[in-house]
């Protein structure tokens, strides 16, 4: 089997990018790698779901009210476990779980990151074959080094994530990261079993055709975000339209469009559910996170989503992210309401 040595690995990437940084502890990079690692197992079993007894309900809800899937618990268990037995993580918050998970050993203790996720994105889709993915947020430590970590260091705002990613199990499994430095993109290649870089350096388009948005609930949504959509529904080619709805559900698979190709996806509050329905810190501020640093922009729509300052693990928001002129529309529209 020839391989194409021009093509970096997700391991050899990171490796590349610590060279740069000669006091970099190799912390993160292993981190990543982790979470790639346990990103491959869930892949195997997101493929062959329905062939075996992991498919459908578990039979429990978790902390946010809603029906858990066994594959839900399957991912969160490699994520765990792979970061518990990894020497650059200090604890975890999942969605599936209630309160946050201490890793109190003395290698995790003196571990600078915490990692929080949600295993899989979208798994109310897993019955009908619909890409689903997983998110991971990754904060530097506010707590000491050597101790075990606290809740504090889970509740810090978006704005000091250190690198944020999701994986997207579709019709090729894709594993993008961002850090500071930006956003890239890496394909899992089945013939080697390794991620590998296709997408470096990814943009997000500063305007786009497509958006994204439960219109299910249109009569619920306020004033400004009705009219923002109507807005979307009239355009013309004569005012860069016309403009495409796409909504998936899951909202790996949306954002990871948009993301690509530019669009806006939208999860606003609704009558019912004023504060949304999408958690703030392992769904909102990755993605935030990951299309700032591709040049687009998230708000909650009043103020930008990573400057929120969590109160509560498993705090809602309202949510709107995506290309940046698409996104300026919007706030238009909202700020005239």
């Amino acid at each position: 089997m020839m391989v194409n040595r021009n093509i970096l690995t997700l391991d050899e990437f990171t490796i590349q990018q610590m060279r740069s940084f000669p006091a970099a502890t190799g912390e993160l990079s292993s981190l990543l790698r982790d979470i790639g690692l346990a990103s491959k197992r869930i892949n195997v079993e997101v493929n062959k779901a329905g062939l075996v007894d992991i498919l459908g309900d578990y039979g429990t809800t978790n902390v946010q009210g809603e029906e858990v899937k066994k594959l839900d618990i399957y991912a969160n268990n490699q994520l765990m476990g792979v970061l518990k037995h990894g020497i650059s993580c200090a604890g975890i918050a999942s969605e599936e779980l209630d309160d946050i998970v201490v890793f109190d050993d003395e290698v995790s203790n003196n571990s600078k990151y915490i990692c929080m996720f949600d295993p899989l994105d979208g798994s109310g889709n897993i019955d009908v074959n619909v890409s689903i993915g997983t998110i991971f947020s990754i904060y530097r430590r506010v707590s000491k080094l050597g101790i075990p970590c606290t809740k504090e260091d889970f509740l810090q705002p978006g704005n000091k994530q250190v690198a944020a990613g999701y994986v997207i199990y579709g019709s090729s499994t894709m594993l993008v990261y961002a850090t500071k430095r930006g956003v890239n993109g890496f394909t899992l290649d089945p013939q080697i079993g390794e991620f590998s870089l296709s997408h470096p350096d990814i943009q997000c388009p500063a305007d786009g055709k497509i958006y994204s948005v439960n219109h299910g609930n249109f009569f619920q949504y306020e004033q400004g975000v009705k009219e923002y959509i109507t807005c979307c529904q009239k355009k013309t080619k004569a005012d860069g339209g016309p403009y495409t709805q796409r909504y998936i559900g899951s909202m790996v698979a949306d954002v990871h469009r948009n993301l690509i190709k530019g669009g806006i996806f939208t999860y606003p509050g609704t009558t019912d559910k004023p504060n949304g329905k999408l958690r703030l810190l392992y769904e909102c501020n990755p993605f935030a996170f990951i299309v700032e640093m591709a040049g687009g922009r998230a708000t909650d729509g009043k103020q930008r989503v990573m400057d929120l300052q969590p109160t509560e693990l498993h705090q809602r928001t309202p949510f709107f992210v995506g290309s940046k002129n698409m996104m300026d529309e919007l706030d238009a529209f909202i700020k005239a309401d």
